[in-house]
């Protein structure tokens, strides 16, 4: 497949990159509310990797999955190329035809890791034995110039973001 490197510039790249993850001025609102404390425990709670981590699993072929708990209009938009969607509120109800294999090594991800963690814990106490968290999500995956797939492209591209 083809690569296409996307710099950012203009309104619709700008809207592309915000969605997909990159780095926004301000944190989620999330994160000086009580959910802050919850995401927290959630962290403690589980198993974190990096985005390298992920990345290194990709690239060795590793067989796993990687799931992706945002919305599907966050998905359509921008994920990671090999990322299943189970939204966050359905992963109670969908897990069990997406993953049935409890022993799977799943890498769990979102925007900023908050969801991932929250997504995690609760696949640990369903019994998923190898669910672990991104904990720095897509944003640290398009900082890092890590190439993703797109509903608006059948390519990968690679967000360039503006020094």
């Amino acid at each position: 497949m083809r690569q296409v490197i996307i710099p950012v510039i203009g309104m619709f790249t700008l809207a592309l990159v915000s969605l997909a993850g990159a780095q926004t001025p301000t944190q989620p609102a999330w994160m000086s509310s009580p959910a802050k404390e919850m995401v927290d425990k959630a962290r403690a709670a589980t198993k974190q990797v990096s985005i390298e981590e992920l990345k290194g699993a990709i690239d060795r072929k590793e067989d796993v999955v990687v799931l992706d708990v945002r919305n599907p209009d966050e998905y359509a938009v921008a994920h990671i190329p090999s990322a299943i969607n189970v939204p966050r509120g359905l992963l109670e109800f969908a897990i069990w035809t997406v993953v049935p294999d409890k022993t799977k090594k799943i890498y769990v991800y979102c925007r900023t890791g908050g969801r991932a963690a929250l997504a995690t814990k609760q696949l640990n106490e369903f019994g998923y034995t190898n669910a672990v968290a991104v904990s720095t999500g897509g944003q640290a995956w398009v900082k890092a110039g890590y190439p993703i797939k797109t509903s608006i492209l059948d390519d990968e591209v690679v967000i360039k973001l503006a020094e």
